[in-house]
C-alpha cells in the first residue's frame, strides 16, 4: 500500500506540474477558430504529422517493453506488454467503417482525402524517409512548427529510454475536441449535400478507444517503468511538460495558418 500510494503521489506530481500546460492546450485560441471545413482541412494538413509520429511512439514501446526479436522471450512485465499489444492492435489493425483492417493513419489519410485537404505533403514526408531516412526528412517538412514537433518525437526515442517514451506517449497527446469537429461536419455536409462519413467515423473511433481503461493503464506503465527511481520520475515530468509545450506551438502554427487562410 505505501508503494501505491508513493507511485500515486508521483503521478500527482507529474499532472500538477503539467496542468497550466494542459489548460493553455485545452483553451486554444485555434479552436475558436474552427468554424467551417477550409478551417479543417487547414488544421488536418498539419495535425496529420501528429497522427502518424503517435505510431512511432507506440511501436518504440512495443520495441522495448514486449518482446519483437528471434529467438522469442518473456517480457519483464506481461501486463504492461498486454497493454501496448492491445494499443497496437487498436492503433495499427483497427477495422474501418466497411470492416477492413487499416491504421488510424491510413483511416486519418482517407478522412483528409474525402474533404479536399491537401495530402501531398505528408504523403512525400513518408516516401522521403523510404528514400532517405527520417532525420533527412524531418529536415524537409516545410512547417517550422511542425519540423520541430516531429523531431522533439524522435529526439525521445532516440533516447533509447522507456519511461520517457512513455511519458511523451500518456502526457502529450491532446484532447481533438471532436464534438465541436462533428458539428462543422454536419453542417459542411448539409450546406454541400455531401457526406464526409469517413472523418467522423475517424472521430468516433478515437471517442471509443480513448474512452476505456487507456488511460490509467497507461500511469500504470509509467508507474512500472520509473518505480522508485527519484531521477526517471523527474525526467519523465520533464517531458511530459516539453510534449505538452512542442503541442501548444504546433497549434499556435495551425491559428496562424487559418488566420492567414
Amino acid at each position: 500500500m505505501d508503494y501505491l500510494c508513493a507511485m500515486n503521489a508521483e503521478i500527482d506530481k507529474i499532472e500538477e506540474a503539467i496542468l497550466p500546460l494542459r489548460k493553455q492546450l485545452t483553451t486554444h485560441k485555434m479552436y475558436g477558430q474552427l468554424s467551417t471545413l477550409d478551417d479543417i482541412r487547414a488544421f488536418m494538413s498539419q495535425h496529420v504529422y501528429a497522427v502518424w509520429d503517435f505510431m512511432s511512439l507506440l511501436k518504440a514501446l512495443q520495441r522495448d517493453l514486449t518482446c519483437v526479436n528471434v529467438p522469442w522471450l518473456p517480457a519483464a512485465d506481461p501486463n504492461i506488454a498486454r497493454f501496448i499489444n492491445e494499443i497496437v492492435l487498436g492503433e495499427e489493425s483497427d477495422l474501418g467503417e466497411n470492416g477492413e483492417p487499416m491504421s488510424h493513419y491510413e483511416m486519418y489519410l482517407e478522412a483528409m482525402e474525402q474533404v479536399n485537404a491537401d495530402t501531398s505533403e505528408i504523403r512525400n514526408f513518408l516516401n522521403s524517409i523510404v528514400e532517405n531516412g527520417v532525420d533527412q526528412a524531418i529536415n524537409n517538412i516545410e512547417e517550422k512548427a511542425v519540423q520541430d514537433f516531429v523531431r522533439f518525437t524522435f529526439d525521445i526515442i532516440n533516447s533509447k529510454k522507456p519511461h520517457l517514451i512513455a511519458s511523451a506517449f500518456t502526457f502529450g497527446r491532446e484532447d481533438l475536441i471532436p464534438d465541436m469537429f462533428i458539428e462543422i461536419i454536419k453542417k459542411s455536409e448539409k450546406e454541400n449535400q455531401v457526406s464526409y462519413n469517413k472523418l467522423t467515423y475517424y472521430l468516433n473511433r478515437h471517442i471509443e478507444l480513448d474512452g476505456d481503461e487507456h488511460g490509467p493503464l497507461s500511469l500504470k506503465m509509467i508507474a512500472a517503468l520509473c518505480g522508485s527511481d527519484q531521477t526517471k520520475w523527474e525526467e519523465c515530468r520533464e517531458t511530459a511538460k516539453q510534449a505538452l509545450s512542442m503541442r501548444i506551438k504546433l497549434w499556435d502554427s495551425i491559428a496562424n495558418k487559418i488566420s492567414m487562410s
